[in-house]
């Protein structure tokens, strides 16, 4: 008879998942990708390095889904927030700021996510989640052309610079050396992004 496995090994399977998933993403945040290792893992989640195997069958692999699990907690903030009741102008600042605002508090996850050296797999997951940002401020600038918050433009362009904008504007802050963090003026930071991108949206095109 074929083993089925039962519904209890299928949960101690998955929860032995989401404890190495939960490791590699501390580890992140506290010395980025270049730190994750298979030992180390299994060490922070307290199985055997073949349990780790079990799971991924590779570093890059692995790596890929530690992402996947941090970006999309970020990727639901920016979502709750952007598409919320309120004028569009208000939520673009609003989403600005609490995307910033936690970037700025976990530094090192934050410039692991958006901008650290990765393996190929790792790359095309940041692709694919700069895509899923980019859906969610289209979203938010078509809603401001409707209610004439906006002038008319191409919200899917529009979008993009602005999470180009976002991003790249964070990068040089969150920048890390091992033993510095830089020092970030996190008020005046925040700002200046939300001014800019703003500016970018509502302003009427020349002539």
């Amino acid at each position: 008879m074929a083993y089925r496995p039962t519904e209890k090994t299928e949960a101690r399977k998955a929860a032995q998942r989401q404890r190495i998933l939960d490791a590699g993403v501390h580890i992140v945040s506290e010395g980025g990708f270049g730190a994750v290792t298979i030992s180390a893992i299994a060490q922070r989640a307290g199985v055997a390095t073949g349990a780790v195997y079990m799971h991924f069958s590779s570093k890059a692999e692995l790596c890929a889904e530690i992402f996947r699990l941090a970006t999309q907690k970020e990727v639901d903030v920016v979502r709750q927030t952007a598409l919320r009741e309120g004028p569009p102008a208000q939520r673009l600042l609003n989403t600005i700021l609490a995307f910033s605002k936690r970037a700025i508090r976990a530094r090192r996850l934050a410039f692991a996510l958006i901008a650290e050296p990765v393996d190929a797999l790792v790359d095309a997951e940041r692709l694919r989640y700069r895509h899923a940002y980019a859906e969610i401020f289209r979203q938010l600038v078509e809603d401001g052309i409707r209610s004439g918050d906006f002038p008319a433009q191409d919200a899917s362009i529009s979008a993009a610079a602005l999470v180009g904008v976002i991003a790249e504007a964070l990068v040089g802050p969150l920048m890390w050396q091992e033993g510095h963090q830089p020092v970030i003026e996190e008020n005046a930071l925040v700002h200046s992004i939300q001014a800019f991108c703003l500016r970018a949206v509502a302003m009427k095109s020349p002539e």
